[in-house]
């Protein structure tokens, strides 16, 4: 009965990534109550939550994680109405963002031309890592200075914008990758987890201290924007959020007019 959660998920236009992880959740559970779908009550939901948080001390984060998954099959699904129970919320943590002196050590970093072009192309576009690996080079539009993530998150089309000196180093990058991919891998797309070991190891290589993801590149990338004056909702389109509220937590991030600002100690 799970193809059925499967097809639902595909139909409403979830990435891979959601679908694997709300399967995966749908079949640890019914493992864990050893129950039937149409059998499953919500006191069953009840001990499978508080097993995980207790027993095998998940984080809220996966809590969520799981509640949202269940959710999805047993409430939207087959209407049985089981998940109304209340968990801990989330923290709300503020994203880390990088100084742009850090962002300019981390490209002086890169030993090769793939790593700091996958550096610059994660910050000139704040596109996530995801899309990046999937990235063709026919979605480039280098005359124009954009490019177009096609199927992004919620399966939707976007611009995303590129700087000039990074227009002409892709130029030249074009020259010797033959792949269809903008960056490949061995057979195929480069993985996600290539780009974060990347990332990762180039940080500590700049002797950034920060912990340093691909999608810091990302909010590095939002917030810089923001401090330069860019309007939020055109930030929000070029992040592909489809809420605004999403976008403005960089707002709290934006730390350009607060330095402003005088510490009441320099006038004693």
């Amino acid at each position: 009965m799970l193809e059925n959660l499967i097809t639902e998920l595909k139909l409403r236009g979830f990435s891979k990534e959601t679908i694997k992880s709300y399967f995966y959740h749908n079949v640890k559970f019914l493992h864990f109550i050893k129950k039937t779908e149409n059998e499953i009550s919500e006191t069953d939901v009840k001990n499978y939550i508080a097993y995980l948080m207790h027993e095998k001390n998940s984080s809220v984060r996966t809590i969520a994680l799981v509640k949202a998954a269940l959710k999805f099959y047993f409430d939207e699904i087959l209407k049985k109405n089981v998940v109304t129970l209340k968990t801990p919320k989330a923290p709300k943590k503020l994203p880390t963002v990088l100084s742009k002196q850090e962002i300019k050590n981390l490209i002086k970093a890169a030993n090769y031309l793939k790593t700091k072009l996958i550096i610059k192309f994660l910050y000139s576009t704040g596109i996530r890592v995801s899309e990046l690996c999937n990235f063709k080079v026919n979605e480039l539009e280098l005359s124009e200075g954009i490019g177009w993530v096609r199927s992004g998150k919620g399966a939707k089309d976007r611009l995303i914008l590129l700087s000039e000196c990074l227009r002409t180093e892709i130029e030249e990058y074009l020259k010797e990758n033959k792949s269809i991919y903008l960056f490949p891998g061995h057979n195929g797309p480069i993985s996600p987890r290539n780009i974060q070991e990347i990332i990762a190891r180039t940080a500590r290589k700049a002797g950034i201290m920060k912990h340093v993801t691909p999608h810091t590149m990302r909010h590095s990338f939002a917030t810089h924007m923001l401090e330069n004056g860019t309007d939020i909702r055109k930030i929000q389109e070029l992040l592909g959020h489809s809420n605004l509220q999403t976008t403005q937590i960089y707002t709290q991030v934006s730390t350009s007019e607060l330095k402003k600002l005088r510490s009441p100690l320099d006038d004693l």
